[in-house]
């Protein structure tokens, strides 16, 4: 998976502060075009089927949206978000 979101500088790709060992994140980027209720129907498709819950959303000035996602890990192995 490509992350979309950095790091903070001097971390290692993949770490975004702290993180619960119990849980998994995943960065999700939304383009400018997509309007509010596009983007919480994509999100709510994850949340649904992927059992992905909401962690942080920045809007930015162009309009693009990034998004954090997490779930609690599971010994199983689950599909990435698809959004």
């Amino acid at each position: 998976m490509d992350p979309l979101v950095s790091p903070a500088p001097g971390r290692p790709a993949g770490h975004y502060g702290r993180v619960p060992p119990d849980y998994e994140y995943a960065p999700v980027r939304l383009p400018p075009g997509t309007n509010r209720v596009t983007a919480a129907t994509q999100l709510a498709l994850q949340a649904e089927f992927g059992g992905w819950e909401l962690s942080r959303v920045r809007l930015y000035a162009d309009g693009t949206r990034k998004v954090i996602l997490r779930r609690r890990r599971s010994p199983h192995r689950l599909p990435g978000p698809s959004v």
